[in-house]
């Protein structure tokens, strides 16, 4: 009898031992499994959650099929405890695995709300954005000019909020003047900083934190910048007329502000470079601008007679050569057209109303192109 009994108890303990193996395989094979996710969802996880909310949350998005199968999965990969706060993207068809991975990885959250500061060279806008899960896009929720409007209250709820990212987007063209005014107006940066110097911030788009500091961001321009001037000075065709990356970063700058079409800029780097060349003054409007802001803020008008014939330091319709310093921040198109220009017989060019240039060899030519272009100025100022 008792042999029966062993042997029954035997029996039953294999079969519990074949069926526990089956329920721990099947518990992997799901938690790696390909989730019942059917498009992207943003996930957010407050300061102080834990993996029993988060399945939670989970299940009720239809994310996961088993909120325990996931914390058993999470404490058996030892993540149980290494939950980060912040907005992340989980992508449709996701394996609780993978989520798990996601949401313990940590650094910066990867979807939700975003507040851009852009510097532009006219204006300051302070954007809201919230990405879409399903197309991956950002969508603008609210923008304001801090300089001119309140802030909505859309920004004031997202201000509060922790897992909030920040980027700060400066434009091709601004002065070192107005990246400093505008970082000393973002309330999440810390300390003071300097005026830098003209054209060594690199235009482009930089995440921060809060409280990081004014100058920890500069730094990050600046280095930026001393890698794109460095590579464009590299790569410069052997007959560019300048003598020092510096003469390169100047004219870089000149080039910024005399075109925002990109496929002009080394048309417009090939008119300064023959003018160079043959030892004429380049005689170019933003030049003067500067000359008389200083970078400034924005001249806001058009150039007086007596502005053109003022002696600046930098007003090229006065000096000689290149103005002694930048007179704006370059991106790397610039410099690239700078180190590279095309090779053309221009020595002149005068807008042509659409956004564009006409391109003169001759005087002649040029002042043809003047005289149409005022025309459309002319046409415009009677609509």
């Amino acid at each position: 009898m008792w042999r029966a009994v062993a042997s029954n108890a035997l029996t039953l303990l294999i079969v519990a031992l074949f069926l526990l193996g089956g329920v721990i395989l099947f518990g992997q094979s799901t938690y790696r499994a390909e989730g019942p996710l059917s498009e992207p969802v943003c996930l957010r996880v407050q300061s102080g959650s834990n993996m029993s909310r988060v399945s939670q949350d989970l299940e009720n998005r239809g994310a996961i099929a088993n909120g325990m199968l996931f914390r058993i999965g999470a404490d058996y990969a030892d993540k149980a405890d290494q939950l980060k706060a912040g907005a992340f993207l989980v992508p449709a068809g996701a394996s609780m695995e993978e989520i798990v991975d996601i949401v313990t990885r940590g650094g910066a959250s990867t979807c939700g709300t975003e507040v851009v500061y852009r510097v532009g060279v006219t204006r300051k806008l302070v954007q809201v954005r919230e990405l879409d899960p399903a197309t991956g896009s950002f969508v603008e929720v609210a923008s304001f000019n801090p300089a001119e409007e309140e802030a909505p209250a859309a920004f004031d709820r997202v201000r509060a909020e922790a897992d909030t990212r920040y980027r700060i987007a400066v434009a091709e063209g601004v002065t070192s003047w107005q990246v400093m005014d505008s970082l000393k107006n973002i309330d999440l940066l810390t300390g003071e900083i300097a005026r830098p110097e003209e054209g060594s911030l690199a235009p482009d788009s930089y995440e921060v934190r809060v409280g990081d500091t004014r100058e920890s961001v500069i730094t990050r321009m600046q280095n930026a910048q001393e890698v794109l001037l460095a590579a464009a000075w590299e790569s410069r065709a052997d007959d560019v007329p300048l003598n020092s990356a510096e003469e390169l970063l100047i004219l870089a700058s000149i080039i910024e502000k005399e075109t925002g079409v990109a496929e002009e800029r080394r048309q417009v780097a090939s008119v300064f470079a023959n003018r160079l060349d043959r030892g004429m003054r380049l005689q170019t409007d933003p030049t003067v601008i500067y000359g008389v802001t200083e970078g400034v803020g924005v001249l806001g008008r058009g150039l007086r007679q007596s502005e053109l014939r003022a002696a600046t330091p930098w007003n090229t319709y006065v000096i000689e050569g290149l103005p002694p310093t930048p007179i704006a921040n370059p991106g790397r198109a610039s410099l690239e057209a700078a180190a590279n220009p095309d090779e053309t017989p221009y020595i002149f060019f005068v807008a042509d109303g659409t956004g564009g240039h006409a391109f003169a060899t001759t005087l002649a030519e040029h002042n043809q192109n003047v005289a149409r272009w005022r025309q459309i100025e002319a046409e415009r100022a009677n609509q």
